[in-house]
């Protein structure tokens, strides 16, 4: 550090030294492994418990698990961002877990059980005679848990008719009897909620 005169005066001027970077002590004879730093580059694999309820994005800490700083002192932090892999069959819409469930025309007129897969395994349900296309099925508390609580979400089951695309004759034959039928001419009552004034109970 050396003065400068100029025309408004000395001035003086600092910088940090290039030998000990600002260490003020030399390492006369470099580690070969570290090069003097105090630190090697190493990979570690680590067991994370991954908490229930993680979501999308969410990050989680681990205390002292990140990088050493050089010659020494506190290591920082891993951070572990969280993805998510979708699943095949079930569909995650907050803490609620949504499933799409398709049923033949019979099954719909007649009723009938099915095996259902939730977070847990799979559970049988009930489908009741005259159940329509487009219905909600919920089912409590078979949702994704909330992290760090004791609350959970639910699992919402859709019922979808399935409307086949192909027929035999004696299929043809069988519905043109059943076509003009009463009971087969679509009659819905005031009673009978759209499609949107379901959605709109289950997530209001």
């Amino acid at each position: 550090m050396a003065p400068r005169y100029t025309m408004l005066g000395q001035m003086m001027t600092t910088a940090t030294c290039p030998t000990c970077n600002g260490d003020g002590k030399i390492i006369s004879q470099r580690c070969e492994v570290c090069a003097g730093e105090g630190r090697m580059v190493e990979e570690e694999v680590i067991p994370v418990k991954i908490p229930a309820g993680v979501a999308e994005g969410m990050q989680l800490a681990m205390s002292g698990k990140g990088n050493v700083p050089q010659r020494g002192g506190v290591p920082g932090d891993l951070l572990i961002v969280i993805e998510e892999e979708e699943d095949e069959l079930l569909k995650r819409e907050g803490n609620n877990v949504i499933y799409d469930l398709h049923i033949s025309f019979v099954d719909a007129a007649l009723g009938n059980s099915f095996e259902v897969p939730t977070v847990d395994g799979k559970v049988k349900i009930k489908i009741d005679a005259g159940t329509q296309s487009g219905k909600i099925l919920r089912l409590k508390d078979k949702g994704i848990k909330e992290v760090n609580s004791y609350g959970r979400g639910d699992q919402l089951i859709y019922v979808n008719v399935w409307t086949p695309k192909v027929l035999t004759a004696d299929e043809k034959n069988i519905l043109e009897k059943l076509r003009t039928s009463p009971n087969f001419v679509p009659n819905p009552q005031k009673s009978d909620k759209s499609f949107f004034e379901r959605m709109k109970e289950f997530f209001v």
